[in-house]
């Protein structure tokens, strides 16, 4: 059920850009400059939007000397999926459509 699913990750990932970092950091951890690159995102811009992904628990940190490394957790996206794929399931089935709340 989608309320088992923590609002805060669907608000992270709804961005656009945040959408894009999760993208990137899917394939390969990235510090910021990395980030910066791939995305033309300013530094102060894109660390605005880590922020929210590290609170949302989407991505974690990994200190290396003065970088920050950024990864993707994906536990928290398949979370997010499962309980997506559960409600389409549940809109699906000859119940849902039969279903109608008298006014």
């Amino acid at each position: 059920m989608l309320m088992s699913v923590d609002a805060d990750v669907i608000k992270a990932v709804a961005d656009p850009l945040r959408l894009r970092i999760v993208a990137l950091l899917a394939r390969e951890t990235l510090c910021t400059t990395h980030l910066m690159d791939e995305t033309g995102a300013r530094q102060t811009n894109l660390s605005n939007h880590l922020r929210v992904l590290r609170e949302a628990g989407v991505v974690e940190t990994e200190p290396c000397g003065r970088y920050t490394y950024y990864r993707l957790r994906p536990e928290s996206l398949e979370s997010l999926s499962g309980a997506l794929a559960e409600l389409a399931r549940t809109a699906r089935s000859a119940d849902a459509h039969e279903n109608r709340r008298p006014c």
